[in-house]
């Protein structure tokens, strides 16, 4: 799972902090992308297409939500 992010956001740091929770609990692996590092290093894509909405949750590279985490299609779509 990749949470995509940017500095200074509190809903990113917020959706960070519960989805670190999460990977503890339901065992899956978090990673977190601040898409703006990614931009200044060349990856300019994910800014481009997710930038004003985030936080952004991808779950097998794919959206899943964004602003918020829905955690109980979150759940269910790892069958927990």
């Amino acid at each position: 799972m990749q949470l995509l992010t940017r500095q200074g956001c509190p809903m990113c740091a917020a959706a960070a902090a519960r989805l670190a929770e999460l990977a503890g609990e339901l065992g899956f692996t978090l990673t977190v992308t601040d898409v703006d590092d990614a931009a200044a290093a060349g990856q300019t894509a994910l800014r481009a297409e997710f930038g004003d909405r985030l936080p952004v949750v991808l779950l097998d590279g794919a959206e899943h939500s964004y602003w918020e985490i829905d955690e109980p299609r979150l759940r269910a779509d790892l069958g927990c």
